[in-house]
């Protein structure tokens, strides 16, 4: 009976293949990492964020810190702090959490009871793109993209713009926060919002409006127990996490803050950071795509160094 060798050789061309895959991933060469770049960082790379802008979720839990975008979503954003500052939030809870894609959260009682929205609006405008001369600090990130002609970072938030239609937009990455809405375009106020939670749903750019992002707590809203309802959404047998409250920075005080700063994606520091995550070497890595998705690129976010 004959005997089939285990050991096939490889045609001459695939081996040359395979031989230049190792030599290349033996030649990667070690570059810094975006942890070297933040220790290389000077304090002029990074910005506080500011308490005016900046809102903190208490939960159970602990906080979650919120970077509003006032360039991007300036009525829907005025009607938040509107209802952060007649303390709406208070006493809510999540809604739903809902694997590899949000975590919302607002009055479970909207259908039934709501609570007053004060002198919140009711309904505002949706604000799903800018036009991109309101857009002062874009900084271009060169790699392609499905979703937008044109990507990059202003002021730290990941963003897409539109050169031909002269728009530009927050885009839908891990962390972005948006305003839920029904089908009306005007049917949103921030009384319910939503942080992405999974893979970013770029899908909902220019779709639906984006009013930030959280910078400190996402570990928070991703462990949230899955809710058992469609989409995600609690239903009567399960638990919703309580909100504490909800307030913005400059309404807390200074003992309590979080004291937190974003690295200037304008600083040239910051393409570094990109270029470091877009062309990954070192000893580990053994192969490099030369590219970065926009919501793969870093944006390092620390507390501020005690003086």
């Amino acid at each position: 009976m004959s005997q089939t060798h285990p050991f096939r050789a490889l045609p001459l061309s695939v081996l040359a293949i395979s031989l230049a895959s190792l030599a290349h991933a033996a030649d990667l060469p070690v570059r810094p990492s975006v942890a070297d770049l933040v220790k290389q960082s000077k304090p002029s790379d990074w910005r506080p964020l500011d308490p005016n802008n900046t809102l903190y979720m208490e939960l159970p839990t602990g906080r979650v810190v919120i970077e509003l975008a006032p360039e991007f979503a300036p009525q829907n954003i005025a009607n938040i702090k509107t209802m952060v500052k007649e303390q709406y939030f208070d006493g809510l809870a999540m809604l739903r959490s809902q694997d590899n894609y949000v975590a919302q959260w607002g009055d479970p009682n909207a259908e039934t009871t709501p609570k007053s929205l004060g002198s919140a609006k009711a309904k505002v405008v949706g604000e799903f793109t800018v036009p991109m001369a309101n857009d002062k600090h874009f900084v271009r990130q060169p790699d392609l993209d499905g979703y937008a002609p044109q990507i990059g970072h202003s002021n730290g938030f990941p963003v897409g713009r539109d050169p031909k239609a002269k728009t530009t937009w927050l885009a839908h990455c891990y962390a972005t926060v948006g305003v839920g809405r029904d089908n009306d375009t005007d049917s949103g106020n921030g009384a319910e919002l939503y942080a992405i939670t999974g893979h970013a749903p770029r899908h909902l750019d220019r779709n639906i409006t984006a009013v930030g992002r959280v910078v400190s707590g996402m570990p928070l809203l991703s462990v949230l127990p899955r809710g058992s309802e469609n989409m995600g959404f609690y239903g009567a047998k399960d638990t919703r996490l309580p909100i504490k409250s909800v307030r913005l920075e400059a309404d807390v005080p200074e003992a309590e803050r979080s004291h937190l700063e974003v690295m200037r994606s304008e600083a040239p520091i910051y393409k570094d950071v990109v270029d470091a995550a877009r062309n990954r070497g070192g000893p580990w890595n053994k192969f490099t795509p030369h590219y970065v998705e926009l919501c793969n690129a870093p944006m390092p976010v620390r507390e501020h160094p005690k003086e």
